[in-house]
């Protein structure tokens, strides 16, 4: 069966939790996550797991520093993190249109 790869790219995210992978309609697969920190000045950055009323369930990463003009490989070596139907991933940084998220996922796991 083919799997429906997909990815999402949310730009200048700021101190406010932002959808960087909309709410889940079925099981997800999340197989990278890639935060780029596009100020001038270091940010510290957060990931959360959140369910349809945007509660946290749980943090990928918390308060993570990432140096000016650097970026931070969230899922690698070929680790996965599952999203069920309802959640919603997101991400903020502690500084104004400081980040960009870029998003890659298995839509729909069977």
């Amino acid at each position: 069966m083919a799997q429906d790869f997909e990815r999402t790219i949310t730009a200048n995210i700021d101190a406010s939790l932002a959808d960087i992978r909309a709410t889940s309609n079925s099981d997800d697969a999340i197989v990278g996550i890639r935060l780029a920190n596009i100020s001038a000045s270091q940010i510290e950055a957060d990931v959360a797991i959140t369910d349809n009323s945007n509660t946290v369930v749980g943090y990928i990463i918390k308060n993570v520093p990432i140096p000016a003009g650097s970026s931070l490989e969230l899922i690698d070596g070929g680790s996965k993190i599952v999203l069920q139907s309802g959640d919603k991933l997101r991400a903020k940084s502690n500084a104004t249109n400081s980040m960009d998220v870029i998003v890659s996922a298995v839509d729909a796991i069977s």
